[in-house]
């Protein structure tokens, strides 16, 4: 691990751990409020230098040109590869990838989302490493894991992580996903973008109407005949195009080979429901 990892990783445990992840956002919808600076309190901290700086910004188009071309806060987070866990014991062998957000102003909240990413990933490695130990007090057997994480959105305002675990040698796979507002550094959650517990139903329902539209246009495509509502915090992200994706494991809803399977939500079937259009765009 390079000087830069270590030193991000130093500074996430020195940061306290709120108990829960689950910011609300629901009332920051219905009631955004446009940051105001106050004047005099930054004038009284910096002095001269702030009314110099603003003189310079009406007096010299350079400086007004550079400042539009300053990147918003939300533009430069990002997600590195914090660390990795690595094994290759011949019949054993595990290949995790930690995810690590960076260039967060809220400190505390990049923090806890990457103390939770490391606890996920070593909960990950001591499974293998006790499967692996069992294995061998019976005479062995082969044992795999590999885990990682991909990008699914990122952009101005949503950055949306997808982690995955999956078992190397019975195909056993699980997908998780963070979904985030960058400029306002929120979790955002499933219940958090609707009025109501409305949108199981609707969603549910347009889901089961997908499932019959694939298997009609495509005889490769199967799943179960009777499928279940969504859990109120099914998983889930929002895509590059502002629509909302509810997503599946593997055998949740169709046969293995099926694999994850994605629905991609029409914005008409959810805009009654939803708290505004901030997130999701209709």
């Amino acid at each position: 691990m390079n000087e830069h990892l270590e030193g991000l990783k130093r500074k996430y445990k020195d940061v306290p751990i709120p108990n829960e992840l689950d910011f609300v956002v629901k009332k920051a919808l219905k009631q955004k409020k446009n940051k105001r600076v106050n004047i005099k309190k930054s004038l009284a901290a910096v002095g001269v230098a702030a009314i110099l700086f603003i003189t310079g910004i009406n007096t010299s188009p350079a400086i007004a040109k550079a400042l539009t071309e300053v990147p918003v806060i939300g533009s430069l987070v990002k997600v590195i590869t914090f660390t990795e866990f690595k094994v290759d014991d011949g019949t054993a062998k595990a290949d995790i990838k930690v995810p690590g957000i960076t260039n967060m102003e809220n400190k505390t909240f990049e923090a806890t989302l990457n103390n939770k990413y490391l606890e996920e990933s070593k909960k990950h490695y001591n499974d293998f490493m006790a499967e692996m130990e069992e294995l061998k007090k019976n005479d062995g057997g082969h044992v795999g894991v590999k885990s990682g994480f991909d990008v699914k959105t990122d952009n101005e305002q949503v950055l949306a992580i997808g982690r995955y675990v999956v078992s190397t040698v019975n195909g056993y796979s699980q997908y998780t996903y963070d979904t985030i507002d960058k400029k306002n550094q929120l979790l955002i959650t499933l219940p958090s973008l609707f009025k109501d517990d409305s949108y199981v139903s609707l969603i549910s329902e347009n889901i089961r109407e997908q499932t019959k539209q694939q298997m009609k246009a495509d005889p490769d495509k199967t799943y179960w005949e009777e499928i279940d509502n969504i859990n109120k915090n099914q998983s889930f992200y929002i895509n590059d195009d502002g629509k909302l994706v509810i997503c599946f494991d593997k055998y949740e809803v169709a046969p293995g080979y099926m694999g994850v399977v994605e629905f991609v939500i029409p914005p008409d079937v959810i805009t009654g429901a939803l708290v505004s259009n901030e997130y999701i765009k209709y």
